[in-house]
């Protein structure tokens, strides 16, 4: 006999409560074991079709975590170095950008910017403090010895937990799996895989985008001779995963500082924007088709609402695990829509009216 419906409502309550409290005081220890889930979960297809070529279960991983040293190992030789010269050197020249962008707009506009007022005051202070807590923030991470502590946990715990995890992936499944109550087993089942789908499109998918478009638009304005090309392009392509947000504060970024840069060349500002262009059109028309596909169900404001949310709540680990608990959130709000159509709460005394088609509402 099935638990009343209220002592199962009372128990997946507290379960629930039980999570969101460790997430809440242990944030910060679970970092390391939930970016090693997150890159298992990503790579497991790869080991899963490893695995169709005649690979077992542990050689698919051994030959995963070779190539991923590889891959880390040419990283931190050619790209991590520039990339963190160019930030710091972004941070030292902040007051010069902002005292050339204030001369420029004195030259073209000067009742807004007239000696003492609030416009120009503003943006002095704007680069000042840019350069004291961008150089602040760098120093603190790259130098105290907790920072460096920190640093050095991540890089051995989650390439540890992440293998680990890979490893044992599947078994791990089945053994969840056999643990779900034998009344709801199929229907747990069928969120669960509804869920897994979300998540696959999203994050897989969309995780190739930004490392596709990234690396796209740090050579692209390399090329272009860009000074902090490399930094525009991982900060553009480190938030694609957000709709249009992505390009509107790289190109921003990248439009801002080519106006200081190349000043009157105005073909070289015209390659800059043509980039983001390109790279839009790009996203829109091939990789987000083809890598993530129409049937995600995430909105970019639910999105943006989850990270906000998850972020004020439980601080990095909270943006972290927010867009898969939007999309799980997203799945079972849309289960719970199809329960409720299907209930005499919403059909009523009358059986025979039909649910509308959601491409009709």
């Amino acid at each position: 006999m099935a638990l009343p419906i209220r002592d199962q409502i009372k128990y997946w309550g507290m379960a629930a409560a039980v999570f969101l409290v460790i997430l809440w005081f242990m944030g910060d220890v679970l970092l390391p074991f939930v970016l090693g889930s997150a890159i298992a979960y990503f790579l497991d297809p790869v080991a899963d079709r490893l695995e169709n070529l005649g690979l077992s279960r542990a050689m698919s991983t051994a030959v995963i975590t070779v190539l991923a040293i590889l891959i880390f190992v040419i990283m931190a030789l050619l790209v991590f170095p520039t990339l963190i010269s160019q930030a710091v050197n972004l941070f030292e020249i902040a007051p010069d950008l902002t005292k050339r962008f204030t001369a420029a707009l004195t030259e073209r506009f000067p009742s807004i910017l007239d000696n003492g007022s609030t416009l120009r005051n503003s943006l002095n202070s704007l680069g000042t403090a840019v350069q004291e807590r961008g150089g602040e923030l760098l120093n603190t991470a790259l130098s105290s010895a907790a920072g460096i502590i920190n640093v050095i946990m991540l890089f051995v715990i989650v390439p540890v937990v992440a293998v680990y995890m890979l490893l044992d992936w599947d078994r791990m499944i089945a053994h969840i799996d056999s643990m779900l109550p034998r009344d709801h087993a199929h229907v747990i089942r069928n969120l669960a895989t509804d869920i897994d789908k979300t998540l696959a499109s999203f994050i897989r998918g969309m995780g190739t985008v930004c490392l596709i478009l990234g690396t796209y638009y740090a050579i692209a304005l390399m090329l272009v001779g860009l000074q902090f090309g490399l930094v525009v392009g991982f900060v553009a392509g480190l938030v694609t995963f957000i709709p249009y947000l992505g390009a509107l504060i790289g190109g921003a970024l990248a439009l801002g500082l080519a106006l200081f840069q190349f000043w009157g060349d105005w073909v070289s500002i015209g390659l800059v924007g043509g980039i983001f262009v390109i790279g839009q059109v790009i996203e829109g028309n091939i990789l987000t088709p083809k890598l993530v596909g129409d049937s995600v169900g995430l909105h970019p404001v639910w999105l943006i609402l989850a990270l906000a949310v998850f972020g004020t709540l439980f601080g990095f680990v909270g943006m972290l695990v927010a867009v898969p608990m939007a999309a799980a959130l997203g799945v079972i709000a849309r289960f719970g829509v199809e329960q409720y159509q299907q209930s005499l709460l919403y059909r009523g005394t009358e059986q025979n009216i039909s649910i509308p088609d959601e491409d009709t509402l």
